[in-house]
């Protein structure tokens, strides 16, 4: 394909979001600081609370944006071309990555998707169930229900399990969010503030009541209850605190997300690449043993100063244009018409 046919399409300025551009990118740059702080979050106390404070909205927060970005229906070959081929790709280059230069035992595992690559595995499975669970009533709470328990279980990373249905919530709720609705939250952005201080208070109270330690794996949707120390009963009080930590973070940033075009709303169109390499660097610094060395406030802000590098290098046009060149091959299944409608994929952030 011609890459005059993969030039970057970027709606004029009076139909364009940027609202939602620049939420994408401040998501996108939590995503990359979120997991390359990772092995070094326990060094010192910023860290730590910034490990916190970003997984417990980041990934609800561009999945909820996702949903949004998922109204209009695409066709089973779309869903491939868009979703299920740079799965494919990316974990071919993950394991490539993994044996020949990190030399990391691996295998060649489609159906436990690499780092961060399960997301592309749950958007496509919410893709797909969503236009028959919407004909549900009450799918809402159903979706909250299906991710309380799934905690019960040990599925681990198979199919991406766990995380699709504990996330399913947020993905939902944006489907059905409208966009004037934004204003109203704005409008009522101290009440959601004021909601996530207390349900942070609340979540903090039960650990100095119970003494009983949390980890930011709560937020993950990939580990259960037991995974995590808590009991059956323990994991779903915890986790409905979670939903609501996380839907209120959600709103209350509405209100402090510029409306306008700045130099970085960029990085909210080209969320897509930017999430999938920086896994690939990650992954050789982490196997070097450099990140988990970072521990002084000066090696804290170089780390976090080279993240929002990083974020913007990976949003050029090489890497953004792989991405769009490996998501354009066209699939046909026999006796299906050759052309479908065009639609947001959802990718992440939309």
């Amino acid at each position: 394909m011609k890459y005059n046919n993969m030039k970057v399409k970027i709606m004029s300025t009076k139909s364009r979001n940027y609202f939602l551009d620049n939420y994408k990118a401040f998501l996108i740059l939590l995503v990359v600081i979120g997991h390359f702080i990772e092995p070094c979050y326990t060094n010192n106390l910023f860290l730590t609370f910034l490990k916190w404070i970003i997984f417990s909205f980041h990934m609800p927060a561009f999945i909820f944006i996702s949903g949004y970005f998922s109204k209009k229906s695409m066709t089973p070959e779309k869903l491939i071309q868009k979703l299920v081929i740079p799965y494919f790709v990316f974990e071919l280059l993950y394991y490539f990555l993994y044996v020949f230069v990190i030399h990391k035992e691996t295998g060649l595992y489609f159906n436990r998707p690499k780092f961060s690559l399960w997301y592309l595995m749950s958007l496509f499975f919410w893709r797909i169930i969503t236009p028959y669970i919407k004909k549900i009533p009450g799918n809402l709470v159903i979706a909250v229900i299906a991710g309380l328990l799934i905690g019960f279980t040990q599925l681990g990373n198979f199919f991406s399990i766990p995380r699709t249905l504990f996330f399913y919530p947020f993905f939902l709720a944006g489907y059905y969010f409208q966009e004037n609705w934004f204003e109203t939250v704005r409008a009522y952005w101290k009440s959601f503030a004021a909601g996530l201080a207390g349900l942070s208070a609340l979540l903090g109270g039960w650990v100095l009541l119970t003494r009983h330690p949390l980890s930011p794996f709560i937020f993950y949707g990939r580990y259960s209850y037991a995974d995590t120390d808590l009991t059956n009963v323990q994991g779903v009080f915890v986790r409905l605190l979670c939903y609501g930590i996380s839907f209120l973070a959600i709103f209350a940033l509405c209100a402090v997300i510029p409306r306008k075009q700045h130099f970085y709303s960029i990085l909210g169109v080209r969320t897509m690449s930017i999430y999938l390499f920086h896994g690939l660097i990650y992954s050789v610094l982490k196997d070097g043993r450099i990140l988990e060395q970072v521990n002084t406030p000066a090696e804290t802000c170089l780390l976090l100063f080279c993240c929002v590098l990083l974020t913007f290098a990976l949003a050029t046009e090489l890497p953004y244009r792989f991405v769009v060149w490996i998501s354009s091959f066209t699939i046909r299944f026999p006796g299906r018409p050759g052309k479908s409608k065009k639609a947001a994929v959802g990718r992440p952030g939309g």
